[in-house]
């Protein structure tokens, strides 16, 4: 065989192995080229969806390169969402469904965001997120969790598996082996889990399993350091957790996909392109690179980092030659899940009627609720992580002003506080004198400024409903108090009914 066929043959493996994300509302033509040299998967982004219609244009001029591209999404439905970023999600999150309960919910409403990325022409989302949100503190998951309870959290990732996987999309389970007892934000630095093997066990597999036997076909690792299987590197590059735990205990015979491979946990100590033939060279079969790096130039980067490794021994052309294997047989898998199921571009409100169920009240409601005039509403606003969209609204505000006109609003932020102690004085409680007050707040308990302000507002009006969503906690403070167990479009909508009294006019 020539050198130059070699060289190519390589370079197809390389490339058949990675998930890149891309910029813009129509394919650049360095993906469609990449496509032509065998390029298996691409990712889409919120900067990639403008409207469905939009979507299923993108998508159709991605397979008119190559029919069984598996076009990925990174959709949770939830405060994570892609499919509906500028707009905030019409579904509640994971964290909602879990405080509801009930499977057959949690299936109809996966189901149904199956029913709008399969119209868009996607084919694997990387959802659900199956970690055990055990850590109270944990920076990055939280309501992205089913709950804290493994058999909860169990039930319902097999359900959403279920439900997205009958719609014709296929499901990913993620973080493996299980992300929810970190105090640390993977995109920022390398969290570790460090739990016994007999606690991992109990604690963080079982959803994995559900997931498992539910049918899952496509695992994402996390970039987390558990020291019980492995003290050195993170389970993306450790091949003790992905192939020793996950394909060699757990049994998983399908794909292994790795999370965002440009975040600092993993590219911090070992760079973006170490990192990428560390994992693949530990087990992974396919890269997932582009919701920071979304260009050429890195894919490139990874692309010839792959095929160096080879040449140089540092990755073995059997290894690489297997994760393309795996790649191209989960792409004929997830095309013919597709192509089992008729496309249903019609919108039900399965996700509104999910987000009525899961409010929870607790305090004299019967006295308080409905407000009895329009109200003044804070929201005190956090930080992110880089999982939620920055774009992405929230709130309780803006759905409650339709409901009952005449309610304004403020939003608060850290930074405002810290430059001007007096602006809740001002803008929170001066304008709230003599009408109810709703203070609106997103895992309170988990942001100290954030508690420190409630308390305040509180202590100023007692008589103040707040609205909490984010985790719940047991403070205790204000009057009233209202859980939606996510900050999801959807929740900030059975917020606000609730608060009023009445449905949208």
């Amino acid at each position: 065989m020539s050198t130059s066929k070699q060289s190519n043959e390589l370079r197809a493996l390389a490339l058949s192995v990675l998930q890149p994300g891309f910029v813009g509302t129509e394919a650049p033509d360095w993906v469609l080229r990449a496509i032509a040299d065998g390029l298996s998967s691409v990712v889409l982004f919120s900067r990639n969806i403008a409207s469905p219609e939009q979507v299923a244009r993108l998508t159709a001029q991605l397979r008119a390169e190559n029919p069984s591209l598996i076009i990925a999404i990174d959709e949770e439905a939830g405060d994570v969402t892609r499919i509906e970023s500028s707009t905030g999600s019409t579904r509640p999150g994971s964290f909602a469904l879990g405080a509801v309960d009930d499977v057959a919910l949690t299936e109809a409403v996966s189901r149904d965001l199956a029913r709008e990325l399969h119209a868009a022409g996607v084919s694997l989302d990387y959802a659900p997120s199956v970690d055990v949100n055990s850590n109270p503190d944990n920076p990055i998951i939280g309501v992205r969790s089913f709950g804290v309870e493994p058999d909860r959290v169990a039930r319902h990732a097999a359900a959403w598996v279920r439900g997205l996987q009958s719609g014709g999309v296929a499901a990913c389970a993620k973080h493996f082996p299980g992300h929810g007892d970190v105090a640390v934000d993977s995109h920022h630095g390398l969290p570790s889990y460090d739990a016994d093997l007999d606690t991992i066990a109990a604690q963080a597999l079982p959803p994995f399993r559900a997931a498992l036997d539910a049918g899952v076909r496509a695992v994402m690792s996390g970039h987390l350091l558990v020291p019980a299987y492995d003290p050195h590197v993170p389970a993306t590059l450790s091949s003790r957790i992905l192939t020793g735990l996950l394909r060699g205990e757990l049994g998983f015979d399908g794909l292994i996909v790795t999370d965002a491979i440009e975040m600092g946990a993993v590219t911090d100590r070992y760079g973006i392109d170490g990192a990428t033939v560390r994992a693949i060279s530990a087990g992974a079969d396919a890269i997932c690179v582009g919701g920071e790096h979304a260009g050429e130039d890195t894919f490139e980067l990874l692309a010839g980092a792959l095929a160096d490794a080879v040449r140089t021994g540092g990755l073995t052309e059997d290894r690489l030659a297997e994760a393309s294997r795996r790649v191209r047989e989960f792409a004929d898998w997830s095309i013919g899940l597709s192509r089992a199921v008729p496309v249903d571009p019609v919108s039900g409100d399965i996700g509104y009627a999910a987000a009525r169920r899961a409010i929870r009240v607790s305090g004299p409601a019967d006295a308080a609720l409905p407000l009895p005039a329009a109200p003044h509403v804070v929201e005190l606003v956090p930080s992110t992580n880089l999982a939620i969209g920055k774009e992405t609204p929230w709130g309780v505000a803006v759905p409650l002003r339709e409901r009952l006109p005449g309610t304004t609003f403020v939003r608060v932020h850290p930074q405002q506080l810290a430059d001007r102690p007096a602006v809740l004085d001002e803008h929170a409680l001066a304008p709230a004198a003599g009408r109810p007050l709703v203070v609106v707040v997103r895992d309170a308990a988990r942001n100290k400024w954030m508690g420190k302000a409630l308390a305040d507002l509180t202590t100023a009006r007692p008589d103040a409903v707040v609205v909490e969503m984010g985790l719940p906690d047991d403070s205790g403070t204000g009057a009233v108090r209202v859980f939606t167990h996510g900050a999801t479009a959807a929740s900030g909508v059975a917020a606000a009914e609730v608060l009023a009294g009445v449905p949208a006019r």
